[in-house]
């Protein structure tokens, strides 16, 4: 293992125990990576020394938890501190997540055993020798996810686990072994026992990794997307093909296909798009002609969208792309479309969105079997770059959000911005004058249109 070139800050901690006549390995998930050749910005490492024993060796160092973990900075990457551990046996998991005891370890044998899987069970001591008590190097190999001992006891000890198999397989590539698949697919029920920002976190890096198409698949054969996401596991077997429609998948696998064919890296952009048809199943209707309906299957989208949104605990912004993408993905690519109508779109939108609402339309044209892109579609992308030059932005008018509230007596929210949407359209097109007395005589008008 001499290729192997760890950083400065790590040597030093290595170097640092062994001298005070403390056992010390780096373990978990740096080692694997390690081993693999993938790059490592979060390192941890166990030891026999107490807490306490641990800050007399790193004085500098943040221990404010009780699980014996010594928080320490990294100069390599400040967001992520190295972690320094004590050896430590568990007992008892009453919340399917943390343990209800902790004792500190002996020895390494004790630690390693309480790991996931074989893979973060290796450990590295400071002359590089890599210990592998549960044959992780194998399953590195033979590129296999497989817990550590009794599957059942492991996702029992802590649910996140069973998401956390899922997204490890879709960032490395690899399957998981059968037994702790079927452990999965047995316990898949307490993950509704873990706290939903944990569960959001583990997803977003799924939809994150090189192989999102791969790890939802495993997602839904686990069971753990009918735990998670219900409202997806009903689009499966929804048929699309009909008369005179371009779709060869059901929803649920059009759904796939799109996310498999979005090229957005952003994980809010992906999601939007896995379930930007979530609707369909509830708006299903099939014509005497055989020609198969999804009428206004956005607004519904829409809505279990935001009842998505608000379980998984999204931040409000996040919440606000991830509607804005569904609720107007089936924008219209007409070339007589005027220049108002192209601003309308980039209102709904978001100036900052519209990148990532392409992509999304491109995944949805490819998942359904229709060719990446059109010439409309090509001519849209242009007309919406010329649009977006254009000097003249609604902050330019001469009235606000305020002057509107204040004269027709309405409260802060979306009709404010409609009505000044319509002003800006309106001046823009020379209908109406920008200044304040004209457009104020205009609100009237608009406000029984909107």
């Amino acid at each position: 293992m001499t290729n192997i070139k760890l950083p400065k800050s790590v040597e030093e901690i290595l170097e640092k125990f062994t001298q005070a006549g403390y056992e010390i390995y780096i373990v978990g998930g740096a080692v694997r990576d390690t081993l693999m050749g993938r790059f490592v910005n979060d390192w941890d490492f166990t030891t026999n020394a107490t807490p306490e024993e641990i800050l007399k060796v790193i004085p500098g160092g943040l221990y404010n938890n009780q699980f014996g973990t010594v928080f320490t900075d990294n100069p390599d990457d400040p967001e992520k501190p190295h972690e320094i551990t004590t050896f430590r046996t568990e007992e008892g998991y009453s919340d399917a997540r943390h343990p209800d005891k902790i004792t500190w370890g002996k020895t390494l044998e004790e630690d390693l055993s309480r790991r996931d899987f074989t893979i973060n069970s290796l450990a590295l001591n400071k002359n590089l020798e890599v210990v592998d008590l549960y044959k992780g190097q194998g399953d590195i190999k033979n590129k296999l996810i497989c817990a550590v001992g009794d599957p059942d006891a492991r996702f029992s000890e802590d649910a996140l686990r069973m998401m956390r198999a899922v997204r490890i397989a879709a960032e490395l590539g690899f399957t998981i072994e059968e037994k702790t698949f079927e452990a999965i697919k047995k316990n898949a029920p307490l993950i509704n026992k873990i706290a939903k920002e944990r569960v959001k976190e583990e997803f977003f890096k799924l939809i994150s990794s090189p192989n999102p198409y791969d790890g939802i698949i495993i997602f839904k054969n686990c069971g753990l997307m009918q735990e998670i996401l219900p409202e997806m596991e009903k689009c499966f077997g929804v048929e699309q093909k009909s008369p005179g429609r371009h779709h060869i998948y059901d929803v649920g696998n059009h759904l796939l296909m799109s996310l498999k064919n979005c090229k957005s890296k952003d994980p809010v952009t992906r999601f939007a798009t896995l379930i930007h048809d979530i609707g369909k199943p509830q708006t299903y209707r099939k014509l005497g002609t055989g020609v198969i309906t999804f009428y206004n299957h956005e607004m519904v989208s829409t809505k279990i969208a935001e009842n998505i949104a608000d379980r998984l605990k999204f931040s409000n912004k996040e919440k606000d792309k991830f509607i804005r993408l569904i609720r107007w993905h089936q924008f219209s690519v007409d070339e007589r479309q005027t220049d108002s109508a192209l601003r309308r779109f980039l209102r709904n939108v978001g100036p900052e969105n519209v990148e990532d609402m392409l992509a999304l339309r491109v995944g949805d044209r490819l998942g359904g079997g229709a060719r990446e892109t059109s010439w409309r579609l090509e001519e849209f992308k242009k007309r919406i770059i010329e649009v977006r030059k254009q000097p003249f932005s609604i902050s330019d008018l001469k009235i606000d959000g305020n002057d509107i509230m204040k004269k027709l007596n309405i409260k802060p929210g979306p009709e404010v911005g409609k009505i000044l949407g319509e002003l800006f359209d309106k001046v823009v097109e020379k209908k109406v004058e920008n200044n304040k007395e004209t457009l104020i005589k205009e609100l009237k008008s608009l406000r029984k249109i909107i």
